[in-house]
């Protein structure tokens, strides 16, 4: 697999949302083929940084190829990739698990099938060991890997889910007919 170039993260947000769709993404080799990803920018109401810089959103505003780590409800972690103009990032909400299986399984229980390893951004974070500590780390370097061809997956579009504000805009993107999605997305 080819790592990408930092040019890859400077494109808009939409358009890396959905060419992050059929990536690898591992974490100290855990990981897999990124399947289900969200657009976030600056001016949307949904996103982080609408209301401007603060010291939780700060990774937003600074260099692409970062990684942006939020905590949610208090237990769990979400994983997204600057890119674009100041304030965007891509959450990656599923993905498919590939490497480091049992590290998963330690992480998330022994008991759960593969689907619920990685089938949401939580899930996800928790399974590849992703926590506030790697919060402005760069993609570009270990612990993380992220590589692979743009536009290789045939991908849907619909809205975001799990927010109140703008989810109906069609920012979610998912590779079609995949099992390892959070949810299946209409389109």
């Amino acid at each position: 697999m080819t790592a990408l170039p930092i040019g890859f993260y400077r494109g808009e947000v939409d358009d890396v949302a959905r060419s992050l769709i059929g990536m690898t993404l591992t974490v100290d080799g855990v990981g897999g083929v990124i399947v289900e990803t969200e657009a976030y920018d600056a001016a949307d109401p949904a996103s982080h940084s609408f209301a401007g810089r603060t010291a939780r959103n700060a990774a937003m505003f600074g260099l692409v190829g970062r990684a942006y780590v939020y905590r949610i409800y208090g237990l769990h972690h979400c994983l997204n990739v600057v890119c674009g103009s100041p304030g965007s990032a891509v959450l990656i909400r599923a993905l498919e698990p590939l490497h480091g299986l049992d590290a998963m399984h330690e992480r998330r229980g022994s008991g759960l099938g593969m689907r619920q390893l990685c089938s949401g951004p939580g899930k996800l974070c928790s399974a590849l060991g992703i926590d506030l500590r790697l919060n402005g780390a760069s993609l570009l370097q270990p612990p993380f890997a992220l590589s692979g061809t743009p536009d290789a997956a045939p991908i849907l579009v619909g809205p975001r889910i799990g927010i109140t504000r703008a989810a109906e805009r069609p920012r979610r993107f998912g590779w079609k007919d995949s099992p390892w999605l959070s949810r299946p997305i209409s389109g």
